[in-house]
């Protein structure tokens, strides 16, 4: 502990850390972007592999996003142990070697396999990065440093359907993944030599390996489960598997958490009230979040017709707006205001959803009468509340554990949105004959879940007496 805050007390130097920053950021960049950017590409794919049923190729999409979730958490142990920085660089290697894979991957099992590589390698670079970079950030600059890494994955999510569908078009569904391959060399060139302090706690051990494997298992079960029930069928042996599996799994990892001298989760974080505040936040608004992002460009292509790349112009709107919100978040130093602000940010988005949910949204393209206010309004709460939740994480945390705490955030916030995405397929199962009337129906769950955001966020994180 002494040795870690003698570090962080002589932080590198002004140039240093925004350099870290920004490799940070570019990192969240890549690694959210391909959670969006294979959607595009997916008819590409399905057409050169006619054998290949499409219920076994949508494994190339929910895979990266399933092993992504499944190994946050443990990443984030993985980072505070090896030392944030070495894993890093590893990571960022792995990601390359995997893109590179999926790239040339001869057959859709190879692609597969080639996606949830690349997904747990990206799960593995996010909260290294992340936390390389709070370890080395003033705590009153720490929401600064998390809107800007917001506001890259944010815009990540967003544009993801314009490079995807332009690179498809000039060069073919392959070069979403090659494209990857030069971003992440010039991300690790200069993270080689930047003097940054690698936090890694001296005597530190791994994580408990049983316990490991089985959160990992078990949170991919329950995030497979609940991704794919819809398409398996709810009762279907395959579904049960997952969950209950999942359940059991995660169960287990718990239980020997709470017992090992040197646990897979940190369940001790847990007892500081802001952080599992921050954390239940994160899930509830993670859910409607997804959601909302993923019923969005549905809505665009299937009601009013739009092509590719008009419909990431009209998103685009707000993924710019998010990034605006966040940065102006960041900067907010007091934790109640803070917390004043981010029932304001949940309460714009639900605005916009409830307002997407009326006949104003309706077969006829409404862009500047009705989207863009919307999209406005919905992306400017989505910046604010991720960053604020983010911020309210990492300031309820020991340095020492920046990464562990913001791997578990982000699994808890990816979970939710698996969530939310099952209840999405679930509505749009129930109204097979009226698909207006099913995006109404959705934008209108997103919104109820957004009050329960709100409400949610508006709690105190502390107690008057322990605030004293």
């Amino acid at each position: 502990m002494t040795e870690v805050s003698a570090r962080i007390e002589n932080p590198p130097t002004t140039n240093a850390a925004a350099r870290t920053l920004l490799i940070a950021c570019g990192a969240a960049f890549i690694a959210f972007l391909d959670l969006s950017v294979v959607n595009i590409a997916f008819p590409s794919i399905a057409r050169d592999f006619p054998s290949v049923p499409t219920t076994t190729l949508t494994w190339i999409v929910s895979g990266y996003a399933v092993a992504f979730a499944a190994l946050l958490t443990p990443a984030g142990r993985f980072a505070d142990t090896l030392g944030r920085r070495k894993l890093f660089l590893i990571a960022m290697a792995g990601f390359a070697l995997t893109s590179l894979l999926c790239g040339l991957a001869p057959s859709a099992n190879w692609l597969i396999a080639g996606r949830l590589l690349q997904g747990a390698t990206a799960a593995l670079m996010v909260p290294s990065a992340l936390g390389l970079v709070l370890s080395v950030t003033p705590r009153e600059r720490i929401g600064a440093a998390i809107g800007a890494w917001s506001a890259a994955g944010g815009f990540a999510a967003v544009v993801g359907p314009a490079i995807g569908g332009a690179l498809v078009e000039a060069f073919g569904w392959r070069s979403v993944f090659m494209i990857n391959i030069p971003v992440a060399i010039l991300l690790m060139v200069p993270g080689l030599r930047i003097p940054v302090p690698d936090t890694r706690q001296p005597g530190s051990a791994m994580p408990d390996p049983l316990g490991t494997i089985a959160l990992a298992l078990g949170l991919g079960g329950l995030v497979a489960g609940v991704t794919e029930g819809q398409r398996w069928g709810w009762t279907a042996p395959a579904t049960l598997i997952a969950l209950i599996g999942g359940t059991v799994l995660m169960i287990a990892a718990l239980f020997r958490s709470t017992h090992h001298r040197n646990p897979a989760i940190a369940v001790q974080l847990w007892q500081s009230r802001p952080y599992a505040l921050a954390n239940a936040s994160s899930f509830v608004f993670g859910a409607t979040m997804f959601a909302w992002l993923l019923t969005g460009p549905l809505f665009l292509d299937a009601m009013w017709q739009y092509s590719v790349l008009g419909s990431a112009g009209a998103l685009t709107v707000g993924g710019v707006t998010s990034m605006v919100t966040a940065t102006v978040a960041g900067r907010i130093t007091s934790p109640v205001t803070r917390r004043m602000v981010g029932v304001l940010g949940a309460l714009m988005y639900t605005a916009s959803t409830a307002w997407m949910s009326t006949d104003t949204f309706g077969s006829l393209p409404a862009l500047w009468s009705a989207w863009i206010p919307a999209g406005v309004l919905g992306g400017g709460g989505v910046g604010i509340v991720v960053t604020v939740l983010g911020t309210a994480a990492a300031s309820s945390l020991p340095p020492q554990q920046f990464a562990a705490g913001i791997g578990m955030n982000l699994t808890a916030r990816q979970v939710g949105g698996a969530l939310g995405i099952a209840v999405l397929a679930a509505v749009f199962a129930a109204h097979p004959g009226d698909p207006l009337g099913g995006f109404h129906t959705v934008f209108a769950v997103c919104a109820g879940i957004g009050v329960a955001a709100a409400l949610l966020i508006a709690i105190p994180g502390r107690t008057p007496a322990a605030t004293s």
